[in-house]
């Protein structure tokens, strides 16, 4: 029989990741106390709209970070593919899908480009990928011709501004948002039951029963609360969608495959992934393919945000990406790190900066106030290695 812990030991023994979620949710108040419009259904919506794309690069870039790189092209390649698929779309009068098919694809190359460099020359992450930034970026200026282009036609801007809405009814309220939130919380509430039977059966050790029936009611109800904002608000935003196939296909590669065991073992030890037979070469070469192709969804998802194209666009959202990992409770050294971690620190960056917006704070006080925050969770993740004894 597993011992079971109480809650205090539980969240002492998860302290990064229990503490993440205090944060957010004291964040989450603190700005629903200065400002009471900041819950409020509109603004909710406006807030997966505005920042989904973020999340969307969040998930790739933990992979890299995992694996102990870094990627610091992003925010160019996002301005790169946005910008191949306004010149295809806008002036070329293509159809929008092609538009979507040719930024995937530039992703992937792009990818496979810095994958080469990093996995095989050898050419640390952090040199590629700042080569890259400059790269892509002059390459955004020279395909959009130093001009922006816009409008998208209505399909392709309905990829981050369209909603299901109405599709099964409902009285004041979206009943299909419900639905798809209700069949999620169901599906989280299965698998967390069956990762805690089977760390039972391997006599791993657990929380108690009450605590673990507490942390799922609390977690289901405020995402069916959040779920009930948007569908009193627009309905179910696209682009959520896609964003929660993006994290459901992702956290099955990081947790359930060979390739996922594989890239937190070489960001835990290289040396001895390499013993162990992993192909260090080919796993590095995919994390980048991975980060560019997931770029260039963000790039679709920014361009059709903001119906159009800019050689600007795209700035600094590197930053954001890396700070919601480390936010979130990635090691600056890798081999730890989650997506579920990720998404919390892209929400917080997210909550902070709508909240600060709200608030009239000016662009610098927010740019100083992301700045602590990324810096403190770096400090909070080498004060934990140190406790444990790993500096």
């Amino acid at each position: 029989m597993s011992e079971r812990v109480n809650l205090k030991e539980l969240l002492s023994g998860n302290l990064r990741q229990s503490g993440i979620m205090v944060a957010f949710v004291a964040i989450v108040i603190l700005f629903a106390l200065l400002n009471p419009n900041f819950l409020s259904p509109g603004n909710i919506t406006n807030i997966v709209l505005q920042y989904s794309y973020i999340l969307i690069l969040a998930i790739g870039m933990l992979f890299v970070i995992v694996l102990g790189q870094i990627d610091l092209s992003v925010g160019s390649v996002v301005a790169l593919t946005g910008a191949v698929s306004a010149v295809l779309v806008i002036r070329q009068g293509m159809p929008w899908w092609a538009g979507v098919l040719a930024a995937l694809v530039t992703g992937l190359l792009i990818g496979a480009w810095q994958g080469f460099w990093v996995a095989f020359v050898g050419i640390p992450g952090f040199i590629v990928t700042l080569a890259g930034m400059l790269l892509f970026r002059g390459l955004t200026y020279n395909v959009l011709a130093n001009v922006s282009l816009s409008p998208f036609p209505r399909p392709y801007y309905n990829i981050a501004n369209g909603f299901l809405n109405g599709l099964l009814g409902g009285q004041g309220f979206d009943l299909l948002t419900l639905l798809i939130f209700g069949i999620g919380v169901a599906g989280f509430a299965v698998v967390q039951w069956r990762n805690r039977q089977a760390r039972i059966q391997y006599s791993q050790t657990v929380e108690a029963m009450w605590a673990f029936v507490a942390r799922i009611v609390v977690i289901s109800a405020i995402v069916m609360w959040f779920a009930y904002q948007l569908s009193v608000s627009r309905g179910l935003p696209v682009v959520l969608i896609l964003l929660g196939v993006l994290v459901f296909v992702y956290g099955i590669l990081s947790q359930r495959t060979e390739f996922g065991r594989n890239v937190y073992a070489i960001g835990g030890n290289i040396s001895a992934a390499r013993l162990s037979g992993v192909n260090v070469r080919r796993v590095s070469f995919w994390v980048y393919v991975h980060m560019g192709f997931l770029a260039s969804i963000a790039g679709v998802a920014y361009s059709a945000r903001m119906n159009g194209a800019q050689p600007s666009a795209g700035n600094m959202f590197e930053l954001d990406a890396i700070a919601a990992c480390f936010i979130g409770g990635a090691s600056v050294s890798g081999g730890i790190g989650r997506i579920s971690g990720a998404l919390i620190g892209g929400l917080i960056m997210a909550v902070m900066s709508n909240g600060m917006q709200l608030m009239g704070a000016s662009t610098s006080t927010q740019q100083i106030v992301k700045g602590l925050v990324v810096l403190l969770a770096v400090a909070f993740d080498i004060y934990n290695k140190r406790r444990a004894g790993g500096l």
